[in-house]
């Protein structure tokens, strides 16, 4: 059977939480419920790494504007962790091109992140933080749901994942002109900030 669902699934889902993929995938490979997971993301030192690194990601997420930095650390981080990921499960199948695994795995995550990271800049413009907790909630257990019931439904999984995928799309399209109000607000206060700080500085 070809890899290319799972490959697909696990960009997306890197996309929203790249620790959470290398965490579940190393333990489906190390309690055998699957034998698509390659041996170097079962290894003990990957595993706990990859646990510490998702707390991290579990609680900056959940903090409104936080979680917006947190995004923009991880624009390189995660399509990368999606790319690795993909061409080590395309190398452990032998069905699929690492090159091209790569590519489809880091270009699904750099969409699904771009949606991700659009989506809560779009969030942090409402004054109330419980819609960050909740939105940060729904995506930790939509990534280890969709992944786990990829690995028993790989099509069907990969599926659901390209209609999430294409619907934060279309969200974020719409949402767009939000965040660009958002953006222009935030650098507007800093500019006054920065004035206000000149004026109060004392005369050399």
């Amino acid at each position: 059977m070809s890899v290319l669902p799972l490959v697909f699934t696990s960009g997306w889902a890197s996309g929203i939480n790249a620790y959470a993929v290398v965490l579940l995938l190393g333990i489906f490979g190390a309690t055998g419920l699957s034998d698509d997971v390659p041996e170097s993301l079962q290894r003990p030192e990957i595993l706990v790494t990859a646990g510490v690194l998702f707390l991290c990601e579990a609680v900056a997420d959940k903090i409104p504007y936080v979680d917006s930095v947190w995004d923009s650390v991880h624009t390189v981080i995660r399509p990368v962790s999606g790319a690795v990921v993909a061409a080590l499960l395309a190398g452990q199948s032998g069905s699929l091109s690492d090159l091209a695994a790569g590519a489809i795995g880091g270009s699904t995550a750099l969409a699904s992140h771009t949606v991700k990271a659009g989506t809560r800049m779009a969030i942090n413009t409402s004054p109330e933080p419980f819609s960050n907790f909740l939105m940060s909630t729904a995506e930790d257990l939509g990534v280890a749901g969709i992944l786990t019931f990829a690995m028993f439904h790989p099509e069907a999984a990969a599926i659901i994942a390209a209609v999430l995928l294409l619907a934060g799309l279309v969200v974020l399209f719409f949402l767009f002109s939000r965040i660009r109000r958002f953006l222009r607000r935030r650098a507007q206060r800093r500019e006054e900030k920065r004035l206000a700080a000149r004026v109060a500085e004392p005369p050399g």
